[in-house]
């Protein structure tokens, strides 16, 4: 308001100087024709005449600046009256009108500051009179008329003017409080229109908080009742009407709630997979991939699972994107109360599998493995598990855990610096462990070794050797990945750590030990050309093939260990023993070096 009334001085005058607002002529009334003439008017009536013209006119004006132009211009109605300058008070300050003359216009304006809202005397050179008069209202100051005179006003002259100068003042009040009148509407109207916003929003915080409730109530029941995660996908999808599904950190699925569940349901890709996880990851809240809105199950950074609803329409809302959440925190606090019960008891599983291992007493051995749930009454097998792409780390424990529950082995486990151990209560199945843990980790590359049947707690050390060979033993083998067993070993249970390792370095020695010293002179590999060559069958395209090497080559290399061994190839006794001492160097004393 400040800003418009002070450009609003700027206005062009709508009358002319010295002229009344229409109706006031200040020409006598002529008497109709035969009619008395009227008594003739004075001066003074002339100039209340004038007066009442103008306090319409400024009661009628449509703001402050015009009533201070309107009074200004007629002040001549009042008397021998100029009016020099003229100021509205606009924001606590003087502002000076454009009709205010430029000559002392800097001296005037300090006088009037200097009255501070009184009257008082103001001069001018030529002028006998000057007065700034207060144009002042029941709000306060409105402003200044400063008011010249060539010659000292009559006591009539006065009067006039002390009254154009009250109804200028009260104009300007009129004026102040429509105005004031008009901002008070206004921002009653703004204050109703940001209730009726503050409405709606606490209309809908208030449905928020109810569905969150709701959410929360669901939520808690199914905890209450001890479901798992196929009650909180059942929860989750009687909220979102969308089905919810939970699928374990290598895209394996465990939980599907609704309908449209894929038969049979994908195999995952483990590098996409990762790929997907650090994409989410690096979100905050459920990310959409695809046609699914999908979270984390992450307590501690530790990423336990997947939630994920199936939303083809794109039809989640805020609402949806709440149940989700509310769905994954309740989730990851059930999986991670079932994470810490399994590590406990993979803990005690492992503190007993360690010393069964060692060697301990069967009362200390059979009370504890009965503490735990285990009979070691039974017949058992040692099986050892090593993944070339993983780490034999507590995670990868559990991932065999599951593997062996999940095709029915009841065991107790443990841990080395690059192997699994299971005691197994029964004979595993020749591939359905393997299988399983291909599943669970997403690759073939693992090798399974199982021991003999082990009926005393006192043969599980000679036991576990057992199967540390076979596993051992498959490893070097052409078909590296799989599954060996070693009462399935043949000659090579002879040559088990039980055999004496200086004749076996001697047999070794006196078969191949021309050959080992031509290698190691010549940077050549003769005795692992051999050893394929056995493992072959003989075959030599299939030996060459194996070796990246042309068939001709292989040829002068077979004729160069018949050469410098001084064995022949083709006769039985030093074929066995050959084949037998490539295998002994390879297995048993570690092969090259």
């Amino acid at each position: 308001m400040v800003s418009s009334q002070a450009h609003s001085l700027h206005r062009r005058p709508s009358h002319r100087k010295g002229s009344l607002p229409r109706g006031s002529t200040g020409r006598r009334p002529t008497a109709a024709r035969g009619e008395p003439h009227p008594p003739a008017r004075t001066p003074a009536d002339h100039a209340l005449h004038d007066l009442v013209a103008l306090s319409r006119a400024l009661f009628g004006a449509p703001d402050e600046v015009e009533i201070l132009r309107l009074a200004m211009e007629h002040i001549a109605a009042a008397g021998p009256y100029s009016a020099e300058a003229g100021y509205l008070q606009v924001g606590g300050d003087l502002v000076p009108s454009p009709r205010n003359g430029q000559t002392h216009a800097s001296a005037v304006g300090r006088r009037v500051r200097e009255l501070a809202g009184q009257d008082g005397n103001v001069a001018f050179p030529g002028r006998r009179w000057g007065r700034a008069l207060g144009l002042r209202g029941p709000a306060g100051l409105h402003g200044y008329l400063v008011v010249t005179s060539r010659s000292r006003p009559t006591e009539a002259e006065r009067s006039l003017l002390a009254m154009l100068v009250r109804h200028t003042a009260a104009a300007l009040s009129a004026a102040f409080a429509h105005r004031r009148q008009r901002e008070d509407a206004r921002e009653l109207c703004r204050l109703r229109e940001e209730r009726t916003a503050l409405q709606q929003q606490l209309i809908s915080v208030v449905a928020e908080l109810g569905y969150e409730r709701a959410v929360h109530a669901v939520m808690a029941d199914v905890a209450a009742s001890g479901g798992g995660e196929d009650a909180v996908t059942r929860a989750l999808h009687r909220l979102t009407g969308l089905p919810a599904l939970v699928e374990d950190r290598f895209g394996r699925l465990r939980s599907w709630s609704g309908p449209s569940r894929p038969a049979p349901y994908p195999e995952p890709d483990p590098v996409h997979r990762d790929e997907m996880l650090y994409a989410v990851a690096r979100q905050t809240g459920p990310v959409r991939i695809k046609n699914r809105l999908i979270t984390l199950i992450r307590p501690h950074g530790e990423i336990l699972g997947v939630l994920a609803l199936v939303d083809a329409r794109d039809e989640a809302d805020e609402h949806t994107v709440l149940a989700l959440e509310l769905a994954a925190t309740s989730l990851a606090a059930k999986l991670t109360h079932v994470r810490d019960l399994a590590e406990v008891e993979l803990r005690l599983h492992r503190e007993l599998t360690d010393d069964l291992l060692a060697g301990t007493d069967e009362t200390s051995a059979y009370a504890r493995a009965e503490a735990v749930g285990h009979d070691l009454h039974r017949t058992h097998y040692v099986v050892v598990v090593q993944w070339s792409n993983r780490t034999a780390d507590d995670f990868f424990a559990q991932t065999v855990s599951r593997a062996a529950s999940a095709v029915g082995m009841r065991s107790l486990l443990t841990r080395r610096a690059d192997h699994v151990v299971l005691i197994a209560g029964d004979r595993p199945h020749t591939r359905a462990l393997y299988e399983a843990l291909a599943r669970e980790t997403g690759t073939r590359s693992g090798t399974i070794g199982v021991s003999a049947p082990c009926d005393s707690v006192d043969d599980i050390p000679r036991r576990y050797e057992e199967a540390q060979r076979a596993l051992e033993v498959r490893r070097h083998c052409r078909e590296r990945y799989g599954t060996s067993f070693f009462d399935e070993l043949g000659l090579y249970r002879v040559l088990g750590p039980g055999s004496d390792y200086r004749e076996l370095e001697t047999f070794v020695q006196e078969w191949l030990g021309q050959l080992i010293d031509y290698d190691s002179r010549h940077h050549a590999t003769l005795v692992e050309t051999l050893s394929r060559y056995f493992d072959c069958g003989g075959n030599y395209d299939e030996t060459a093939d194996c070796l990246a090497i042309h068939r001709s080559t292989l040829r002068y290399r077979l004729q160069r260990i018949r050469d410098i061994s001084g064995h022949d190839l083709a006769n039985v006794e030093d074929r066995l023993n050959l084949q037998v001492a490539t295998r002994v160097w390879k297995i048993v004393l570690g092969g090259p070096g």
